[in-house]
């Protein structure tokens, strides 16, 4: 059995996909999936949580800029998970869906060596 390692921004790409599907699976099937919305939105804010923990950790090298970015980011993630759990709709979901998507795109873009285009 063959084992592959993904590189760190690789797995942050990876699961922030995984939270992403979950949420559009739900936006799509509303009336058949809407009991996932609650655990898909807590798993969404945990791993938002972590990525802006690390992200704007002191000792994290990035610049002070983009941890802003991160965290104004996460805060909307934030307000818009509340948002949808005290008013759930399907259409709320979309911003959440695509940052998390466009985040992964941008991280996978970081994780590929430069001359594998």
């Amino acid at each position: 059995m063959a084992k592959t390692t993904q590189s760190p921004r690789e797995l942050e790409a990876s699961v922030l996909i995984t939270a992403a599907t979950r949420l559009q699976v739900i936006r799509d099937d509303w009336n058949g999936r809407r009991a996932e919305l609650f655990d898909a939105l807590i798993h969404n804010q945990k791993l938002w949580t972590i990525l802006v923990t690390s992200a704007t950790d002191v000792e994290n090298p990035l610049p002070r800029e983009v941890k802003n970015n991160i965290a104004n980011l996460a805060l909307f993630v934030f307000n818009r998970t509340i948002a949808v759990m005290t008013e759930p709709a399907p259409e709320k979901l979309a911003p959440l869906v695509t940052i998390n998507r466009e985040i992964a795109a941008g991280l996978r873009a970081q994780a590929r060596p430069a001359n594998a285009a």
